[in-house]
């Protein structure tokens, strides 16, 4: 049989569970991928910012409000090494306190090459990941929301399949009196239905995140202060050079604390526009190159606002080598098509 020489690469791939987390111990790592422009450029995770944003609610369901009721988002990343990923969503209110959103993610790996065990080639192959997004979110009163997401997944490497599921559950507090806002989320939670070639079914990648965002309330800023993985407490991992288990013992513990954290600006100087900074130090801490870190770990943005549709991007840098760039479009389609009445 034919050896698919190229599926090296493409495990390597899926091991990097969005460069923010140690080891590749899971499968449907494409689901931490950050699909919003916003997210994006605040570090790549949040789940407290109460924005017009409907992307805001893969990360965090407890986010999505009424008021984007009859929204739809269209999102597209140009990843690294060829990679492209993206996302749709639309929302619908439902009753009144109630609102539904469904979509669908997916994850593109590219074309590879397949070759025989002497090295000569016969032909190609695809692999691709996806996921649908059922979310319901209730508003339990004027401060407290929740939600939960459920994702039915489908992965297709070569000729192998995977199917699964997963859940997501959401909180969030919002206090616009004070302009301050929180959210708490435990994501992918679920099962590994049908591996892919008769193996053991492996786990998802469950991630408990919370976060606190405060704006100014005289002048144009915007704070993110977000924690993620509160599961585990260690998210380092030091290489011995020969594959050897962590080495990290009882030292530096204010690394093992940082790890944690995704810090973001917005600078929004009127309503329509914003400008954002973010910095997530697990990014750069695993991925700095030993000769120049240069801006790894850093990421920004900038996002434009209409009466009927909102554009975000952002930029992510992971290494020296690239950059993942996210475009977000989140519109009204009745408005924007709607006949002009006589």
């Amino acid at each position: 049989m034919a050896k698919r020489i190229s599926v090296i690469s493409l495990l390597l791939l899926l091991t990097v569970r969005g460069f923010s987390q140690t080891g590749g111990d899971n499968v449907y790592e494409f689901l931490n991928l950050t699909q919003s422009g916003l997210v994006s450029s605040l570090g790549g995770t949040n789940v407290s910012l109460t924005e017009s944003s409907l992307n805001l609610v893969w990360t965090n369901p407890a986010l999505l409000y009424r008021s984007m009721s009859g929204n739809a988002a269209l999102n597209f990343t140009n990843y690294l090494a060829g990679v492209n990923y993206g996302m749709a969503l639309y929302s619908h209110a439902s009753g009144k306190s109630a609102v539904i959103a469904g979509g669908v993610s997916y994850l593109n790996y590219g074309s590879f090459t397949e070759a025989d065990e002497t090295g000569t080639i016969t032909g190609s192959f695809s692999a691709s990941e996806s996921s649908l997004a059922l979310i319901y979110a209730l508003r339990l009163d004027s401060l407290f929301s929740v939600g939960v997401n459920f994702k039915p997944v489908i992965s297709q490497l070569e000729r192998y399949n995977s199917f699964g599921f997963a859940f997501d559950l959401g909180a969030a507090w919002h206090n616009p009196g004070n302009f301050l806002s929180a959210g708490l989320a435990v994501r992918n939670l679920g099962l590994q239905l049908t591996s892919y070639a008769g193996e053991s079914k492996a786990g998802l990648p469950l991630e408990v995140i919370a976060g606190f965002s405060a704006r100014l309330r005289h002048a144009p800023f915007r704070f993110s202060l977000t924690l993620r993985h509160l599961e585990l407490f260690d998210l380092t991992h030091n290489y011995d050079g020969s594959g050897g288990e962590n080495k990290t013992g009882m030292k530096d513990i204010t690394e093992k604390i940082l790890r944690h954290v995704v810090t973001g600006v917005e600078i929004i100087p009127h309503r329509n526009l914003w400008l954002s900074v973010g910095y997530n130090h697990q990014r750069r801490s695993e991925l700095q190159s030993d000769i120049k870190a240069s801006g790894t770990g850093f990421s920004w943005g900038f996002g434009i606002n209409a009466s009927v549709i909102r554009i975000e991007f952002g930029r992510a840098s992971y290494h020296l080598a690239g950059a993942s760039n996210n475009i977000s479009v989140i519109f009204i389609p009745d408005r924007m098509f709607k006949k002009q009445q006589p």
